[in-house]
């Protein structure tokens, strides 16, 4: 078993938004995703993002505040949130005085099945 801390992990800064990449334990060739937390300071959010993968978060600490294609949802700690490639979306602390903590798993999405071999060949004499 390995355990992982995020109070010693090695951080990074965007805007100010503490992140910590699951790159730094060395997991690539282990895990069929990629990981990191990042973790919101009260009143802040993040910067707004979009990226091609898919991102399954779970919140930690605090209350996240997720608009994501136009409208917003308010995700409590312990429940989780499923952005879709290429949505674009903003992360918000609305807290006073409580750090928001997310726990995030992103992966490339599969490409789309073309169909059954049948249906593939269908119009191919």
């Amino acid at each position: 078993m390995r355990t992982f801390d995020l109070i010693t992990g090695e951080s990074l800064f965007v805007k100010d938004l503490r992140v910590v990449r699951w790159e730094q334990y060395d997991l690539d060739r282990h895990l069929p995703f990629q990981a990191m937390w990042y973790s919101v300071p009260p009143g802040s959010e993040s910067p707004l993002d979009t990226h091609p993968e898919l991102e399954l978060s779970i919140v930690v600490a605090g209350t996240a505040h997720v608009i994501a294609g136009g409208t917003e949802h308010e995700i409590r700690q312990g429940n989780a949130f499923l952005l879709s490639s290429t949505e674009h979306h903003v992360v918000q602390n609305r807290s006073a005085d409580v750090e928001l903590t997310i726990f995030s798993a992103y992966w490339m999405p599969l490409p789309e099945p073309v169909g059954t071999p049948a249906e593939a060949m269908a119009g191919h004499d």
